[in-house]
């Protein structure tokens, strides 16, 4: 969760992507499944990478690579639920970044899940460690809690 193990709250997040939750992402109890949170993890990393640092997932010759994740449950979500993903960044080092989640539905203050997810950037031939691209660090030190 958080460095210091607090249960963030949405003021705690600095940008935020609105996911609507999709009827196959329910399971047979009725609400999200826990598979399902990652997937919503990874929607509102890539997409800020993408739109806020100019990550061209095709063609650049740095990616990076999921090593660590993590995620407490809170509340259940279900569909039809939209989910207000937020997004800060805990930790930015040289090749690597720890990026902070919440989740929370949409018009509630009390967060559904919260979590992280460590990546590091690796030259995409080789898979080797390599910098943080210059835009998406300029992007990620936006996000920086």
């Amino acid at each position: 969760m958080t460095a210091a193990d607090e249960i963030p709250s949405r003021e705690d997040y600095i940008h935020f992507l609105a996911i609507p939750t999709r009827w196959m992402d329910n399971d047979i109890y009725g609400h999200v499944n826990n598979v399902v949170y990652y997937s919503y993890f990874d929607t509102v990393i890539n997409k800020y990478l993408i739109e806020q640092g100019g990550f061209d997932i095709t063609n650049d010759p740095v990616v990076g690579i999921a090593v660590e994740t993590h995620c407490q449950f809170m509340r259940s979500l279900q569909f039809p639920d939209v989910i207000d993903a937020g997004l800060r960044v805990g930790h930015l080092g040289n090749s690597s970044v720890r990026y902070e989640i919440g989740l929370f539905k949409q018009g509630d203050d009390a967060v559904a899940a919260a979590g992280y997810f460590v990546h590091v950037f690796v030259a995409r031939t080789s898979q080797t460690p390599v910098p943080i691209p210059q835009g998406i660090r300029a992007a990620l030190a936006q996000l920086a809690a």
